[in-house]
C-alpha cells in the first residue's frame, strides 16, 4: 500500500492536506459545537484545546503516524478528516478524526468526504478500510453503515477520553473486494444531492 495524502474534490468538497492555511477556519468550525466534544470525542479541539491538538496533529502527522485533511466546501474549512493506523505492510488503514461544523452534518459533505477517502485508500493498495468509532455516537454509526462498512463487533472499554469516560469502539470496515458495488451504492446516493448546496444551511 502506497498511501499519501489526499488533493481531490467533487460536486461537493474539497479535500487536501491540512496546513497552517486552514487553522482559523478550523478552529472556528471546532468551536460551533463545544458539547459534542465533551460528549463523544475522545479528546476536545474547542476553545483552549484547539492549539494543543493542533501541534499533537502536526507531530503525527510529521511522524506519518496520521494523513490529516481539510475539508472544504463553499470555499472555506469546515472540518477535517484523517487517515490513522496506516499498515502499509498489511494494507490496511483506519478512517477517522472526522469533525464537521454542525450545519454540514446531514448533507452530502460527509459521504462525499468519505468517497474521496476510501477510494484514495483502495486506488493506493489498500486491502482494509476501518472506521472505529464511539458505541455511544449513534450519528456516526448509522453514517458508517449507510456508506456500506460492515459491522465487526465492539471492543470493550477500549479507550479512556479526555473527560475519563471509559469507551467502548464500534468497528466496522469495508474490503478491496467489497468497493465496487459499495461504491456504486454511494455514487447513487451522491446523485440525489445533485443541484443541491455543498452544506445545508
Amino acid at each position: 500500500m502506497n498511501l499519501h495524502a489526499v488533493t481531490a474534490e467533487d460536486a461537493f468538497v474539497r479535500l487536501e492536506p491540512l496546513t497552517p492555511t486552514h487553522r482559523d477556519d478550523l478552529r472556528a468550525a471546532c468551536d460551533a459545537d463545544t458539547e459534542v466534544w465533551t460528549s463523544l470525542y475522545p479528546i476536545s479541539w474547542a476553545g483552549a484545546h484547539f492549539d494543543r491538538c493542533w501541534d499533537w496533529l502536526a507531530g503525527e502527522v510529521a511522524a506519518g503516524r496520521y494523513l490529516a485533511h481539510a475539508v472544504i466546501a463553499g470555499g472555506r474549512c469546515g472540518g477535517m478528516t484523517c487517515y490513522l493506523n496506516i499498515d502499509r505492510r498489511h494494507g490496511t488503514v483506519e478512517i477517522g478524526g472526522t469533525y464537521y461544523r454542525p450545519d454540514w452534518r446531514g448533507g452530502p459533505v460527509n459521504p462525499a468526504a468519505k468517497r474521496l477517502m476510501i477510494a484514495n485508500a483502495f486506488a493506493a493498495g489498500a486491502r482494509r478500510v476501518v472506521f472505529r468509532i464511539d458505541a455511544l455516537n449513534a450519528r456516526s454509526r448509522a453514517a458508517v453503515s449507510k456508506l456500506g462498512a460492515q459491522f465487526e463487533g465492539v471492543l470493550r472499554q477500549d479507550m479512556i477520553t479526555w473527560t475519563g469516560r471509559i469507551r467502548d469502539t464500534a468497528v466496522y470496515s469495508i474490503l478491496a473486494d467489497e468497493w465496487p458495488a459499495v461504491r456504486a451504492r454511494l455514487d447513487e446516493r451522491l446523485a440525489a444531492f445533485c443541484g443541491a448546496a455543498p452544506y445545508r444551511s
